[in-house]
């Protein structure tokens, strides 16, 4: 999957453990704010037997591209045209007549994100799955493929903010679509794609338990992953700055980064919840600490009593360890703090079991 800020690769043993182990024995999951559906993905996928019906939400259209693929998809229903397709986009990659397009043209030449040649590779095979008019779903398989390929042969440090002044390593390989890692579907239930607010996803989709992974602080995922954005929407919009951000990344504000708004934003998705327990990962980074955390899951679920607690210290991600520069070189970032700990809550109207 692709490289992201925020990702749960590390805590996924961690979550899937917790959430198999609940009372009540959950069989569908909501996971509300979903990124990259690296949790959505792990649940679905069969483990000993068992696997969730998986209800993956995100209001960032990239994001909901991802859950259709990961989480929504199933393998029984678009491998053998996924590998087809692959097939023939990789033959079209292959051509030395490519023009340029709206991605080189801003990604390339106007900033440093990659390489002209990959650039080029992009533009037309973005331009391909267009004219396909594929079903959704499939769709979804494909722009993933599509968006991991890239992320393969970028020139960044993860985000998508200030590319990096010389070119990577990776970014001189040439750019070569893979069939994404579709589940079979579950048998518990079919999984589902949403791309709605946190709030109204809350407020309609009904499940056992809620899984919730909101923005710690100021930074915008929509910001760091804009190129992401504008690759699934091929809306090819207006830009600024260095890194050649939609223009709408400056409207497009979620409560949740917000140090005002987020304790709010908060209380009111804990409260509209369709769901017996809730299983919420939060960073001492955040805008809301640990304590305050703990209060409003134990207003939701019966009283801090039936909160628990898991803490993880991690590493954090290589921008912060090395800091940023701009396309000329200079550090426009300083190095931050090296680690910090992400806490697990997990909060139930039903008796959670010791340990």
């Amino acid at each position: 999957m692709i490289k992201y800020l925020g990702s749960k690769r590390l805590l996924l043993p961690v979550i899937r453990g917790i959430i198999d182990h609940l009372p009540g024995e959950p069989q569908s999951v909501l996971d509300l704010f979903s990124g990259t559906s690296r949790v959505g993905h792990a649940l679905k996928r069969p483990v000993n037997g068992r696997s969730y019906r998986v209800l993956a939400n995100d209001h960032n259209a990239y994001a909901a591209t991802l859950a259709r693929c990961y989480v929504q998809a199933d393998r029984e229903d678009v491998l053998r045209h996924a590998t087809q397709l692959v097939g023939e986009f990789n033959a079209l990659a292959r051509r030395t007549d490519l023009p340029d397009g709206y991605f080189t043209k801003v990604f390339c030449q106007e900033s440093r994100y990659i390489q002209e040649k990959n650039g080029r590779r992009i533009d037309a095979i973005r331009d391909a799955i267009l004219r396909k008019s594929l079903s959704p779903t499939l769709e979804a398989v494909m722009l993933v493929s599509l968006m991991e390929a890239a992320d393969r042969v970028d020139s960044t440090t993860g985000v998508q903010m200030a590319y990096l002044k010389g070119w990577s390593p990776r970014s001189h390989n040439n750019l070569t679509l893979r069939v994404p890692d579709v589940l079979p579907r579950s048998p518990v239930g079919p999984c589902e794609a949403h791309q709605l607010n946190a709030l109204a996803a809350a407020q309609s989709i009904e499940a056992d338990v809620a899984y919730i992974d909101p923005p710690y602080n100021q930074h915008s995922y929509l910001g760091n992953y804009h190129v992401w954005e504008s690759l699934v929407r091929w809306d090819k919009p207006a830009t600024y700055g260095v890194a050649c951000k939609r223009e709408d990344v400056r409207e497009r504000k979620s409560e949740f980064n917000s140090r005002a708004r987020c304790k709010d934003a908060m209380h009111q998705v804990l409260a509209a919840l369709r769901v017996r327990t809730a299983v919420v990962s939060f960073s001492d980074e955040g805008y809301i600490s640990r304590d305050e955390m703990i209060d409003m899951l134990g207003r939701r679920f019966s009283g801090p009593d039936h909160v628990v607690v898991i803490s993880q210290d991690f590493k954090r991600y290589v921008g912060a360890q090395i800091g940023i520069h701009n396309p000329q070189g200079e550090k426009v970032g300083t190095v931050g703090r090296l680690r910090n700990t992400e806490y697990i809550f997990v909060a139930s109207e039903l008796p959670l079991p010791n340990g």
